[in-house]
Formats: C-alpha cells, structure tokens, sequence
C-alpha cells in the first residue's frame, strides 16, 4: 500500500502593491525548484482559477464604481474560497509546495485597515470560508508608502496602454488609505510573528532575495534541503563574481 504524500508547504507574500513582491516570489520559486524533492506552484490573489480571475476583474477595475466595502470584502473572498478549493488545498495534499501573491493577511489589511472594516470580520470570514487554513510562512514586504503607490500606479497604467486589464481601482485611493493598510500589515507581523516574517523591501531586489531565501531555509526547509539550495545560492554568487 502506497503512502500518502507529505503535506506541501504553503508560502504567501504580503504588502502594498508596487512593493516587489510578485518579483520575490518568482525569485523563491525559481530557487525552491531547484531543491530536490519540491514541486512548486505559484498562483495569485484574488484570482488563481477561471471563476477567481472574473472576480478579480470586478474588483480590481477602475470603472467599478460605488462598491461597498462590505461587497468587496466578501468578493475577496468568494474568489479566496474558489481557489482553496479547486487549487490551493488540492495541491498542498499532494504534497506541492504553494507560493501565492496575497491572501487573507491582504483582506485584513486593505478591506480591514484600509476600509475600516476592522479586523474581527475578516478573520470570522476566513474561519467559515477558509476552512481555518493559514500559510506556514508569509513573506511580508514592507515599503514605502509613496513609492510603492507611485511603482503600482505606473505599473498599471503602461498594462492599460497595451489592453491588458484595467487594475487601477485600488491605486486611485489617497495616501491615508494606503498608510492605514501599511499600519494593518506591521500590526498582522506583530501579532503573529511564528508565521510572518517582516523584510525591508526598501532595499534593491538582489539585496532582498537571498534574505527571503534565508528565512525560508531556516523556517520550512530540512537540512538536506537547506544545504542544497545553500550549495546553489553560492554557485550563483561566484558566477556573478565573474
């Protein structure tokens, strides 16, 4: 009879948009799949399955105007939903490692610190639709309001010059909004610093990585796991020396 897979681990990656994080992340998983025995999937937040990426487009366009707050919330997580169950979980069972770009850390602080929802109804939310499941490691990139904001907002602009979708709608919001999602963030790595490990992405993306990487082989990573993506990290830096 054949043993059931090991439980994958489950990674996310928080903080303002423009902060460097989708870049870091892709930088994890590039490393990770280079360790023996990790099968890696990466996915994003809201969004990661058909019906998540629908969602996405509502919530996130610019012309989706006169959204309650309360209906953003809970759109959040109607695509957080889907994708736990077609696509996180399923993958976590079988054993793959998960990298996702946000998650309920993101409905705390935008919709609970940026709207003033408040924090107690977006964690009675995750409780009855995330079936309690928290990630093993979030990778928190905490930046610089301003400039984070003005990375995002030109980000998505030149994606709106080429026909990509419009995800401008959060980026329209004022300072004030973004400093309170930024104070709900340091607030979440205060409060549960065993899972979320804080970084200065301030710092040029080199510098960052191999801190990520660190913190990742210190946390989840056995030794024989660790030593190999230490062996690898280092062959790296001596053909960059050259």
């Amino acid at each position: 009879m054949s043993q059931s897979p090991k439980r994958g681990r489950f990674i996310t990656f928080e903080g303002l948009d423009g902060c460097g994080k989708s870049t870091q992340l892709e930088k994890l998983a590039a490393v990770l799949r280079a360790a023996q025995g990790i099968d890696v999937l990466t996915t994003r937040e809201p969004g990661g399955t058909e019906i998540g990426e629908r969602i996405r487009a509502v919530l996130l366009d610019s012309r989706t105007n006169g959204l309650d707050p309360m209906a953003e919330m809970a759109l959040m997580f109607a695509s957080r939903a889907q994708q736990l169950a077609q696509v996180i979980v399923p993958a976590l069972e079988e054993g793959r490692w998960v990298l996702c770009d946000r998650f309920t850390d993101s409905t705390e602080a935008y919709q609970g610190g940026g709207r003033q929802l408040g924090s107690d109804a977006v964690l009675q939310l995750h409780r009855v639709l995330c079936r309690g499941l928290w990630p093993d490691l979030t990778i928190l990139m905490d930046s610089d309001v301003e400039h984070s904001v003005k990375r995002a907002r030109r980000r998505n602009k030149a994606a709106s010059d080429c026909a990509q979708p419009n995800e401008n709608r959060f980026e329209q919001e004022s300072t004030a909004f973004f400093t309170r999602v930024q104070l709900a963030f340091r607030a979440i790595a205060q409060r549960e610093p065993q899972r979320v490990a804080m970084v200065n992405a301030r710092r040029p993306a080199e510098v960052v990585h191999p801190e990520i990487v660190g913190i990742v082989r210190t946390r989840l990573l056995s030794a024989d796991q660790s030593v190999q993506l230490a062996q690898r990290e280092g062959t790296r830096g001596s053909d960059a020396v050259r």
